[in-house]
């Protein structure tokens, strides 16, 4: 599905065309998903990265310790109303839902769970699927449950584009296979193609 061309501003570019952002899941097994897809960007990439990772709130995250070694990209916690950039990966605290708003700024909240997790994927695709719709591309990756399915539906809805981790290449294959079952889901790649994928949607602006 080819991304629309709205009045809004590109987060990072200043661009009127093309993807606007990167939206990412994932849940148990995702650390090492995560550091492969974004092992595969390169320092210059285009647009920003949002990340969802289900996390322990009982514990202290070195997530963005850990990726900063394994992507040449930026690697940053979310804070609230900070503006997105391109080449930069913005991580989801723990306990800490993580939202992108049409101005490109970040936004965290500590509503309720949602499907018993906090931070949802589902609210951080929706939200990407509202800023920039037919703009945003989602990465589902590997974990249990369903988180993501709300998220996917909505970026499906709005033109997004959708890509799934094969299950067979995932750790944990109940998240991206879920996401499959939804009908939302464009791709489903090997964990090892996903990233140089993304470089050559977001090169190209739209689905081959």
């Amino acid at each position: 599905m080819p991304p629309d061309t709205d009045e809004r501003d590109e987060p990072g570019t200043g661009s009127q065309r093309g993807y606007a952002v990167v939206l990412v899941a994932a849940s148990a097994g995702g650390l090492a998903a995560i550091s492969a897809v974004l092992g595969a960007l390169p320092a210059d990439f285009p647009i920003p990265v949002l990340v969802v990772q289900h996390l322990d709130p009982r514990h202290v995250s070195l997530m963005s310790e850990i990726l900063r070694r394994r992507t040449s990209l930026r690697v940053e916690d979310g804070t609230a109303g900070a503006r997105v950039e391109a080449g930069t990966v913005y991580l989801a605290p723990p306990d800490e839902h993580l939202l992108v708003t049409r101005d490109g700024r970040l936004r965290l909240s500590h509503a309720d769970p949602v499907h018993f997790v906090r931070p949802s994927a589902d609210l951080l695709f929706e939200s990407g699927a509202e800023s920039f719709p037919g703009r945003a591309i989602g990465v589902v990756l590997s974990g249990t449950g369903s988180d993501a399915n709300m998220g996917v539906r909505a970026l499906d809805r709005t033109g997004g584009t959708v890509i799934a981790q094969d299950p067979d290449s995932a750790e944990f294959a109940g998240m991206p296979q879920a996401a499959i079952d939804t009908g939302g889901v464009d791709l489903v790649l090997p964990l090892e193609e996903i990233g140089p994928e993304l470089v050559g949607l977001v090169e190209r602006g739209c689905l081959r």
